[in-house]
């Protein structure tokens, strides 16, 4: 089994247009429960079809490396948010969180030890920048900076601002029951990523730690950690082929973590 440290954060990256062999793809639709092949194939369009079977392939086999349970008999629930959350009896399993997102062409898993996780990729190539969205859903401070910058830079800044938003409230398990103009986020290069709450959400900024970076040239991606008491977190990222082989992934980050 693989050791999870408790000042680690595993993620597990796949890009889905690299996964295409029918037989390993027969394998993964072996592992689901039939609830879940029967929600695969509500899918209309198969891009769609076919990233709804890698994600529960990676959720399943990577999380099978970290306690003796097999892919198949991992077995999970959905908190009144919607958040997932494992059930199976196994005393490493209590210790386990994780976090899933996905986006056009890109899955990612993060996985850690005790703390809450938060994780969330955007594909900023294909997807435009609803600037619209900003004065109405982020904060006073980041609506302010994004419509200062020249118009060619606004893109990818309200992406920045959206991944980590989504990885905060993620990581709170709240989904967008928080006000996402009750929290912002700033960037300096004496103190990289903080995050300003308003005192209604009930949270203190310090026990939260952001990374931000490129998987690729085309995703932009976000991590929100609770922090580890005494531990000094460390970020271990690789691209996988669920069943079949896996690489570290060298992605160097948009802004030091604060």
């Amino acid at each position: 089994m693989l050791a999870l440290d408790p000042g680690q954060i595993h993620l597990w990256f796949v890009f889905c247009d690299e996964i295409a062999d029918e037989s390993l793809l027969r394998q993964y639709r072996e592992m689901l429960t039939e609830e879940e092949r029967n929600q695969e194939q509500r899918f209309h369009f198969p891009k769609d079809r076919h990233r709804y079977l890698l994600t529960r392939a990676l959720v399943r086999t990577t999380l099978s490396r970290y306690a003796a349970i097999a892919p198949s008999q991992w077995r999970f629930s959905a908190d009144a948010y919607g958040k997932p959350a494992i059930i199976n009896q196994d005393p490493l399993v209590g210790k386990i969180s994780f976090n899933i997102s996905h986006t056009q062409g890109l899955i990612v898993l993060g996985v850690t030890c005790g703390g809450a996780l938060g994780v969330d990729v955007e594909n900023i190539r294909s997807r435009k920048a609803p600037i619209d969205v900003a004065n109405r859903y982020f904060s006073p401070g980041e609506a302010s900076d994004l419509l200062a910058l020249p118009s060619e830079l606004r893109h990818e800044r309200f992406f920045q601002y959206w991944t980590l938003k989504e990885s905060y409230i993620k990581a709170r398990g709240m989904g967008l029951s928080i006000p996402l103009d009750q929290f912002g986020f700033s960037f300096t290069r004496k103190s990289g990523i903080a995050i300003s709450i308003d005192s209604s959400l009930n949270d203190d900024p310090a026990r939260w730690r952001f990374w931000q970076f490129r998987p690729s040239a085309d995703y932009l991606a976000a991590i929100c950690a609770e922090i580890a008491s005494g531990e000094n977190q460390q970020l271990i990222m690789k691209k996988i082929v669920p069943l079949r082989e896996e690489e570290l992934l060298d992605c160097a980050a948009l802004v030091e973590p604060h």
